[in-house]
């Protein structure tokens, strides 16, 4: 698979130890960047890692910020996207398994470097349930802005 990967500067140090883990794993890792520790903001590459995923350039996408919070906001603003939050193991399958989440988003100023090679096993490895949770992804696309 093709992951994309991105942060800003709070994520920079995880960001490359994740390129060279996933790509341990036999997948091909898409540097979106930062790759500085100057202060960015966040919502560039956020935006790149979504636009790769949105249009098919890469398979899912990972990002990093300092919380988590302010990357998974970005990233849902482009159509199509599905980015989770996650915390923990367990929320890095159920994000997939549920929600066919395709962007992986975590804080990395409160994640350790296991805990998100572990989080990012899961994320890549875990298949769609499908059934029921198909019915609510549906509902998701379906909506309209207010």
């Amino acid at each position: 698979m093709k992951i994309a990967i991105g942060c800003d500067h709070a994520g920079v140090e995880q960001k490359n130890k994740l390129i060279t883990y996933i790509e341990s794993l036999g997948h091909q890792a898409i540097n979106c960047g930062t790759d500085t520790n100057d202060s960015v903001d966040y919502p560039d590459f956020a935006n790149k890692v979504a636009i790769s995923v949105s249009n098919s350039e890469t398979d899912l996408g990972i990002i990093l910020c300092g919380s988590g919070i302010g990357v998974s906001i970005t990233a849902n603003k482009v159509k199509g996207i599905r980015a989770a939050l996650c915390y923990n193991e367990e929320t890095s399958k159920l994000c997939k398994q549920h929600n066919n989440a395709n962007i992986l988003c975590y804080g990395a100023r409160f994640i350790g470097i296991e805990l998100a090679k572990k989080m990012v096993f899961n994320f890549l490895n875990t298949e769609f349930e499908g059934g029921r949770h198909q019915n609510r992804i549906n509902k998701i696309h379906n909506l309209t802005s207010c």
